[in-house]
């Protein structure tokens, strides 16, 4: 297939040819799973395991696309434990932004047109309350809080107690006066089935795997740190950067060009922040869409360019 799909000359063109994506960028197939093709090392692996046995989670630093928010998908996947709950922490993220949701103006202007006294349709847990209260089939979920160092200072702190305890409230349920003990439905983050509440109380059967991802942009409570697991994300070797093309792109792909894409990139990453990803970039472009050569070494440059904005001197 011809490398230039786009000429830039204003000519319309109504008979061209779309080149295959590359898997990770396929969205039409749904056998694709997020995470299936990760490749672990054995001090990932170790700490998993670790963090698995002893119900903690897990805190993972590393630098931007170093892989961490994929680790939890690809354990995931592994494990058959469903789709991953995401919650992705900003500066205004707090606890219960996590936990549940009550939607309380739509429960009043509902009840002005019917009388409607069911509050279970106005609440929807959080992913963090949807991981303590739903299993798949008898298993944990997986919780991914991303970019927790982004929080606000109280967050972590707030964390301690639901983490330790396993368990939550939700008082807008406690202050029901049914008097009869019924089970509130209310709906969790994801797609699933209503959870039944009985008295406003939030239990784990079940403590999730929660992967917690930090870009290492600021420290948190000793109180916090104790009671985690911590993992350091280094930059993968060019042997396991070999080991993720070919589970990417198949062991065919890694030519001995493509080796030596791999040795230059780990040589400029000494000198750049890069994500390993844009080595597949590459390495999809050079295998699988026929670029021309003369056209090769300025587009290598634009592809490995730093994370930081300024293309440094590796």
């Amino acid at each position: 297939m011809e490398w230039t799909i786009y000429r830039g000359d204003g000519e319309e063109r109504l008979d061209v040819e779309f080149p295959t994506a590359p898997p990770w960028r396929s969205f039409n197939q749904e056998h694709r799973k997020r995470g299936e093709n990760y490749q672990s090392s054995v001090e990932e692996t170790r700490i998993i395991n670790a963090a698995i046995h002893l119900r903690r989670p897990l805190l993972i630093t590393g630098k931007p696309g170093s892989g961490k928010s994929t680790l939890a998908y690809a354990v995931a996947y592994e494990l058959g434990l469903g789709e991953v709950l995401r919650w992705a922490i900003t500066s205004r993220t707090t606890l219960n932004d996590g936990l549940y949701r009550y939607d309380a103006i739509g429960r009043l202007h509902d009840s002005n047109l019917q009388d409607n006294k069911d509050i279970g349709p106005y609440l929807r847990l959080g992913p963090l309350g949807t991981a303590l209260a739903v299993k798949v089939n008898n298993k944990p979920r997986v919780l991914l809080v991303d970019e927790i160092d982004k929080c606000d200072i109280d967050l972590p702190n707030d964390l301690l107690h639901v983490f330790e305890e396993g368990e939550f409230s939700i008082p807008e349920l406690e202050r029901l006066a049914t008097g009869q003990g019924q089970p509130v439905k209310v709906r969790p983050s994801d797609t699933g089935e209503l959870i039944e509440i009985n008295d406003g109380e939030v239990r784990c059967g079940t403590f999730p795997i929660v992967f917690f991802t930090s870009n290492g942009e600021r420290d948190f409570p000793p109180a916090f740190y104790r009671r985690c697991l911590r993992l350091d994300m280094e930059d993968p070797t060019e042997e396991k950067l070999q080991r993720i093309a070919a589970a990417h792109l198949g062991e065919a792909a890694v030519t001995d060009n493509i080796r030596k894409l791999i040795t230059e990139f780990s040589e400029l990453r000494q000198g750049r922040l890069l994500a390993t990803d844009q080595l597949l970039n590459a390495i999809f472009l050079v295998s699988r869409s026929h670029v021309l050569p003369k056209e090769w070494d300025a587009l290598k440059e634009k592809i490995f360019r730093s994370l930081t904005g300024e293309l440094e001197q590796g």
